[in-house]
């Protein structure tokens, strides 16, 4: 390689599902993430404040293609909140703004508040310390500032929000949710309520969409299995136990239906070319499978006429 040159990295599709550690962004895990890989092309899907820990799918190639369902897919946290202490960036990383004393809280206290108030479909204002923009600036840039805009409210889904521990100053939740939802928002709407305030001391992402805690795998047990001496194959044996690490690109759509096209049609998918479906499909999004060889082509929209249009497909070069 001469002097100068980059290094574009090598081709590789599929998903990781790390386990991101406290006190980095998840920029800056996935560019390490992205360099034990030697990969030419990362992505996340979905960004952990550098407080949390927890859930970070990282798609490689052709899986960033699909990475926005795993952005809209539900979530699931856990979450300590720290009664009597509200924070600029409702979070541990903020400056206090407000401290009040801690009233004693009984669990049928809490327990109704949940219910009463996140629980199905509420509306939520989210933090200035967001990454959602005002006028194409991302909303903490301007909290940093002490620029203070309106935030909208939006409406987000409450799967469940169930309390796993009182203590005299702390709560502990356990909450699934759709996609946008803020959990800061939700510890400090519960702060309100209780007259107390209180800020998120700590947040985990347990689920995303398809995948399980279980799955996981820590930055530091990724980097010592790249830094595990090979028995042979060099560089190369380092790449073949990371890579097996990895998910199929499927795995993130593990919820959406199959459709097997024949050879005919998987031609003229792969051409950009709509199909006209003659029986009723399965749904509005399908995954589509060439039947002549199994392989998983991408994902398609079918209209109400039945004509199926290509939305997300493999590159085949």
């Amino acid at each position: 390689m001469t002097e100068g040159r980059k290094r574009r990295g090598r081709a590789l599709d599929g998903i990781l599902l790390l386990d991101k550690p406290a006190g980095i962004t998840s920029n800056g895990v996935l560019q390490r993430v992205k360099r034990l890989y030697g990969a030419a092309k990362a992505g996340h899907t979905g960004a952990l404040d550098p407080l949390a820990t927890g859930m970070l799918p990282i798609a490689f190639g052709e899986a960033t293609k699909f990475s926005q369902f795993l952005l809209d897919a539900d979530k699931r946290y856990l979450t300590t909140a720290k009664l009597g202490i509200r924070t600029d960036s409702s979070d541990a990383d903020g400056e206090v703004v407000e401290t009040r004393p801690v009233p004693v809280l009984d669990e049928a206290q809490i327990l109704a508040l949940l219910v009463e108030h996140f629980s199905g479909e509420i509306e939520q204002v989210p933090s200035m310390f967001s990454a959602l923009k005002h006028n194409g600036q991302p909303l903490y840039k301007l909290a940093r500032k002490g620029i203070q805009v309106e935030v909208k409210s939006r409406r987000v889904t409450i799967f469940h929000c169930r309390l796993t521990a009182l203590r005299e100053d702390e709560i502990e939740l356990d909450i699934r949710c759709s996609k946008g939802t803020y959990i800061r928002s939700i510890v400090e709407d519960l702060g309100l309520l209780l007259g107390c305030g209180a800020h998120v001391k700590q947040l985990r992402r347990l689920d995303a969409g398809p995948y399980k805690a279980e799955q996981m795998i820590t930055l530091d047990a990724l980097q010592d299995l790249a830094a595990e001496q090979p028995q042979d194959d060099g560089e190369k044996g380092i790449q073949a136990r990371l890579d097996r690490l990895l998910l199929p690109v499927t795995s993130a759509l593990e919820d959406i239906p199959s459709l097997t096209l024949d050879g005919a049609q998987t031609q003229r998918i792969l051409m950009g070319q709509r199909l006209a479906l003659p029986e009723q499909a399965p749904a509005e999004l399908i995954k589509l499978i060439a039947g002549e060889t199994g392989v998983f082509l991408g994902i398609a929209e079918i209209s109400d006429d039945r004509v199926l249009r290509p939305r997300r497909l493999l590159a085949t070069g």
